[in-house]
């Protein structure tokens, strides 16, 4: 299986939304998607439909009170998806893990034993770089997308996630690779979007998804039906680029790039 966190410290990007929908398109052709919700605003969860006060078990209970994985996990057959729901304790889980042994690599031994069992997962990490989010890091055997919202101060946050991510390559986890950046909330009526855009292409070059996530009014209507834009609308503006970035995720003949390459550049 494949393991992909997406991250960003800045909130509001639309990762939640990737996690989602592209987990969803995903799923329609095919994949076996598990979609692990490691943030405690439990956003992800909530846009599957569920309440995160009615979930008994959960990230949380993986990762402090080693329940296996498995035992946690909720499968949705109308949406062909698998979560691994978060819950309102995940909150202390920054506090907890502190005292446990090898606690970067707890969300790691917990996805462990269901490899067999996804083609796909998708780690929706919270908007900050504490325990939670490295945590998602250290799982992501197959790198991190990271979301970037086609504004300048999601360049000045970018530059700082790079920096982090290097830390974390260089102190804990060498093989650290970025799948991909991500263009999210692209308005094509601004000159903004396009700068944005440009400088990120200018600076990463293939690194950035061809693939660009539009402002979109359906996406942003989603979540409040519990559905993932692949079933809320999908021929929208908003359904046809996450099915393309889909694509583009499982076609692309470039695979993830080395981290020690992208660290050289700076947005």
């Amino acid at each position: 299986m494949t393991i992909y966190a997406l991250v960003n410290q800045k909130g509001g990007v639309g990762k939640t939304t990737t996690a989602v929908s592209l987990g969803a398109q995903l799923a329609q052709v095919g994949g076996k998607v598990l979609i692990v919700d490691v943030d405690p605003q439990a956003n992800a969860t909530a846009c599957l439909g569920i309440e995160p006060e009615q979930v008994s078990r959960g990230t949380y209970e993986a990762l402090i009170d080693g329940v296996p994985a498995q035992d946690c996990v909720l499968h949705s057959p109308n949406l062909k998806l698998t979560l691994l729901p978060s819950t309102p304790a995940l909150a202390g889980a920054q506090i907890e893990l502190v005292e446990l042994p090898e606690r970067e690599f707890a969300l790691r031994r917990a996805l462990r034993p269901l490899a067999d069992r996804f083609d796909q997962v998708l780690i929706d990490c919270p908007p900050s770089l504490g325990l939670l989010t490295l945590n998602g890091l250290m799982a992501a055997q197959d790198g991190v997308i990271i979301p970037v919202q086609c504004e300048y101060l999601a360049l000045e946050g970018l530059s700082q996630l790079m920096r982090t991510l290097d830390r974390v390559r260089h102190s804990l986890f060498p093989e650290l690779k970025v799948r991909g950046l991500l263009l999210t909330m692209y308005d094509s009526r601004t000159r903004l979007s396009d700068e944005v855009s440009a400088e990120l292409r200018k600076h990463f070059g293939t690194l950035v998804f061809d693939t660009v996530i539009p402002r979109s009014v359906r996406l942003a209507e989603a979540p409040s039906y519990g559905l993932p834009i692949a079933q809320y609308a999908p021929n929208s503006p908003g359904g046809e680029a996450y099915r393309a970035l889909a694509k583009e995720l499982l076609t692309a003949d470039r695979g993830p790039v080395p981290f020690a390459v992208e660290a050289s550049h700076g947005a």
